[in-house]
């Protein structure tokens, strides 16, 4: 991968941190290629279980890399981005991209599993670190949930929300664009995973978010189709993880809690919590978008996406409160902090990606500048 972070030297620090700054990210880009060549290996368990050795280098950067990201008082950015890019990469596994059968010959691998668990348990921890659990176990639930949704329907702006309404150039709107496509050209996707099972209202509601998301089965009404021609409108590539390598390690990592939620089915109440905040705070945040773009002068085809959500959004963000945050947190009284834990950390993970975009979309736009 071609490292997409820039680099400046701090006050301070001599010659030889960058250099060794360098050659750690360097490390990290092989490392990554590596695991890519092992995820197409031709019976990769089989493989190593005769050969080991053929994947320690990989596996002694990854372990410096978990120690660097999580163990350490001072997290290391690099870190961050190589293990949500591993994680990404075998999470991306449970979806069909129609593309080659091939690279799906070790969806099923044990190693890979691990490689996972290796992560996802240092990472799940560090997450969790920043929660007080024993407070949200005190809660009443569905109260905690109302005031929260109630708060995060229509915030007051952040400095973020103010420099992307006032100060967010065109080419900042493209970059926005790229990065938003991560999620926008495959949105909706990890709700899928969790529709199956007993039928009750909780289902059926989730069953309709989709549907929706989805254009009730039609292409052309499919919210991703809307993000592709925003794309198409600036000439833009609409493949999906077309601009992979712009993307922060906190919007991945954001997509890889989501995977990890919709993939064990003992965090179902975290998910929908999650979801909960996702679809209440949503329309606030298209506006802001939406705001962008008119002040731009942009066309209807380079909003269409935002105007969209924002209608459908209200709606959904009512339903996961009312038709499925609430039923769950009487349905599962003993357990329904889980659903405030969620809600909480979607939140907090959401934030953390927005700055981290905005954080991008200005570095873009400084070079944009000095070009």
């Amino acid at each position: 991968m071609q490292s997409n972070i820039v680099m400046f030297p701090k006050p301070g620090v001599g010659e030889k941190s960058t250099q060794t700054q360098e050659t750690t990210v360097t490390k990290y880009d092989r490392a990554e290629q590596q695991f890519i060549e092992l995820l197409t290996m031709e019976n990769l368990d089989a493989r190593l279980d005769i050969k080991p050795a053929k994947a320690n280098e990989f596996q002694q950067t990854l372990s410096m890399a978990i120690r660097a990201a999580y163990e350490n008082d001072r997290s290391d950015e690099q870190a961050h981005l190589f293990l949500q890019r591993i994680l990404y990469r075998i999470n991306r596994l449970n979806l069909f991209w129609y593309d080659d059968l091939h690279n799906y010959t070790n969806e099923r691998s044990l190693y890979l599993y691990s490689c996972r668990d290796q992560i996802e348990a240092a990472w799940q921890k560090w997450e969790l670190a920043q929660f007080d659990l024993a407070a949200l176990q005190q809660l009443d639930a569905k109260q905690a949930l109302i005031e929260r949704a109630s708060a995060d329907l229509n915030p007051s702006l952040s400095t973020n929300s103010r420099y992307i309404r006032e100060e967010l150039t065109e080419s900042g709107y493209r970059h926005l664009l790229a990065i938003g496509s991560f999620d926008g050209l495959v949105e909706a996707s990890n709700l899928s995973r969790v529709l199956g099972g007993a039928a009750n209202e909780v289902q059926c509601t989730l069953v309709r978010v989709l549907l929706e998301e989805y254009g009730n089965g039609r292409l052309s009404r499919k919210h991703s189709t809307f993000f592709a021609q925003m794309l198409a409108e600036f000439g833009m590539k609409t493949e999906p993880e077309a601009y992979l390598n712009l993307v922060p390690w906190e919007v991945l990592a954001s997509t890889n809690h989501n995977f990890l939620m919709t993939e064990c089915k003992r965090y179902f109440l975290r998910y929908c919590g999650g979801l909960t905040y996702f679809e209440v705070a949503g329309p606030a945040v298209y506006k802001n978008y939406l705001v962008t773009a008119q002040r731009l002068g942009l066309s209807e085809v380079a909003v269409g996406y935002w105007e969209l959500h924002i209608r459908e959004d209200e709606r959904h963000g009512r339903w996961m409160l009312d038709d499925v945050a609430l039923p769950l947190a009487e349905q599962y009284p003993n357990d329904a902090w889980e659903l405030v834990l969620g809600y909480d950390q979607q939140k907090l993970m959401s934030d953390r990606a927005a700055d981290a975009v905005v954080r991008s979309i200005r570095q873009a736009e400084q070079a944009a500048l000095v070009l």
